[in-house]
Parts: structure tokens; sequence; C-alpha cells
């Protein structure tokens, strides 16, 4: 099969299909990327990078490590685990090379870090992830809880960006201004869920366990520390490949994630880049919601403990209270 090169990266198998439902193929992949590489590369340059790439005949899968048979021009940050028992080599993607050598490799999805380097104590954003449930109105549903996340940040003279998952939810996103602890970001992004949901319980939640939400948008404060959220205009592993796009307040209410596709994003943008021009400027956060944010547990931890708790209740023969 006729192979192709692009800024010195030999690219293989462009006209199979990318995967099952894509209606793309890797060549249309690979065209995207190519085409938007000025405007994604600097939000990917610097920071540790992970990537979900879907092989012929495989199910997706998320690689964090380097592979061996990477280029020696990629660079790469090494990052002990949390419990230090290993090193994850992940790779940083700095130029349009490194991105098309990734797209050769077929990987679909890319996930930055919330720090540049190894600045672990030092976020550049901080990130409500709006998760809906399954349904036809799920976008519908995260646009009003955005807007609920958008009122709290207003009340205290904060501003965001908004930009589809990609997927069917949302994410609101706070630029932040140097100087402010990964300790303090995830307490801020705790107490900023929290406040969202006093606002409409009927219909929004900060139940970490799936069961416990009861059919409500999911406000996850969890994305904070060393997670990664997907980047604006990374494809996702979806049918249809779309993109998560940022997008305008006003824009929010008429938008359907379906809209913004490998296809379709690189005419629609032209040559703007609104992840920058309707990006506010850094912020410092408010002290009042840092430090309510530090009286509120942390959803992973809280759910393991009261996993553990029901557990132990069952071994004892005792039924856990609701």
């Amino acid at each position: 099969m006729p192979e192709e090169e692009r800024n010195g990266v030999r690219l293989t198998n462009l006209d199979q299909p990318l995967f099952a439902d894509a209606g793309a193929s890797k060549r249309d992949l690979v065209d995207y990327l190519d085409a938007i590489a000025d405007r994604f590369v600097p939000m990917l340059a610097g920071r540790a990078l992970s990537v979900v790439r879907v092989l012929r005949g495989q199910a997706p899968f998320m690689q964090k490590n380097l592979p061996a048979y990477a280029p020696p021009s990629i660079a790469t940050l090494d990052v002990a685990t949390q419990d230090g028992k290993r090193v994850v080599h992940y790779p940083v993607c700095d130029d349009r090379e490194t991105l098309l050598w990734f797209a050769n490799q077929r990987a679909v999805e890319y996930h930055p870090t919330l720090f540049r380097g190894q600045a672990f104590d030092a976020p550049t954003h901080l990130i409500v992830d709006l998760d809906p449930p399954e349904g036809s109105d799920s976008f519908a549903r995260a646009v009003a809880a955005a807007l609920l996340v958008r009122e709290v940040l207003r009340d205290l003279g904060m501003t965001a960006l908004a930009k589809s998952s990609g997927a069917k939810g949302l994410h609101v996103v706070v630029p932040l201004a140097p100087g402010q602890s990964a300790m303090d970001v995830a307490a801020a992004t705790r107490a900023l869920a929290a406040r969202a949901e006093r606002l409409d319980p009927k219909q929004t939640t900060t139940a970490f366990v799936v069961e416990e939400r009861g059919g409500k948008v999911f406000l996850d404060a969890t994305r904070a520390g060393g997670a990664t959220v997907v980047a604006a205009y990374s494809p996702r592993v979806r049918p249809g490949v779309p993109v998560s796009f940022p997008l305008a307040w006003d824009d929010l209410a008429g938008a359907s994630p379906a809209e913004f596709t490998i296809v379709t994003v690189p005419r629609l943008l032209g040559d703007t880049d609104p992840w920058t021009t309707l990006m506010p400027p850094p912020q410092v956060l408010d002290p009042g919601l840092v430090e309510e944010g530090h009286t509120i547990p942390v959803a992973r931890v809280a759910a393991m403990h009261e996993g553990k708790r029901r557990a132990r209740a069952r071994r004892a023969g005792a039924k856990p209270d609701p």
C-alpha cells in the first residue's frame, strides 16, 4: 500500500477505516490534526500526555508510556506513580512532527495534564467536568448545569470558558494565575461543584458513585491534581469522531456536539482559535471558595471509605445505613 510523508514523518495505511462507526479514515485523522496543529500543539506543549489509540481489530486503549520504538526526538517527562513503585515515561508533544507521528500511531484522543513539565503544584486551569446521564436531552442538561457553575463564578467575580467534551458533556474551564497550589485548586473545584449543586439539587449531583446519582448531571470535581482532561480540539473515539470544542456562552443552548467533528471543525475554525479568544484572563481563586473546599472530602477517597464501611457491614451481617 502506498506510503506518504509529511514534515519528515512517514505515514502508512491512510485509507483504512479509523475505527468501527467512525465514518472516517486514518487519513481524515491525519489531515485534521495537520490542519489544526498550529492551534493544538500549544495546548499540549510542555505537558505530560496520555493518548487513546485505536489499533485495527482492537478495543481503544489509553497509552501513557512513550513506546520504545518512538523517534528519539520526542521528549519525555518521567513521573513516579502515586505508590512510588514505578515511573511513567510520558511523551510530550511539542511540535507538528510529534503530532503527526501520534496520528500515524492511530492516537485519536489527547489528554494532557493540568500542569506544565513537572510543576505538579502549579495547575494552569481549574476544570469542572459536567457528565449528564444518557438520553436525548443529555447535552441540554449539561448546558443547564454549566450555567449553574457560571452563576456561582459570577457571584465570586470570576469568569470561565465552556467547551464540549466531545462526548455528551461539557467542561467549564477557569484559567489560573500563578502561585496557587494544587491542593487549593482541588479544594476550590469541590466547593464550586457543591455550590452549583445547591442551586439545583433536583437536576445536579456531586455524588461520585454512579448508582447514587439518581439520573442527575454529575458535577465532577475530580479533574484536579494529577488528573488529565481531554484537550480542546482533540478528537474522541465516538461515532463520527466528534471533537472537544470551545463555545461562547451565548452559543451553548443552540450547539450540538455532533456538529463538531474532524471533518467539519477545520472549516468551522478557518483561521480562528476560540480556545484563545474566548479564554478569560488568568484569575486568583476566591479565598472563601478555597476555604469551603478544604472542608469537603475528596470524592474518590470518601467513596472508597464508604465502600469499605458497607463491605464490613455486609460481612458482619448488618444492613448498612442508607
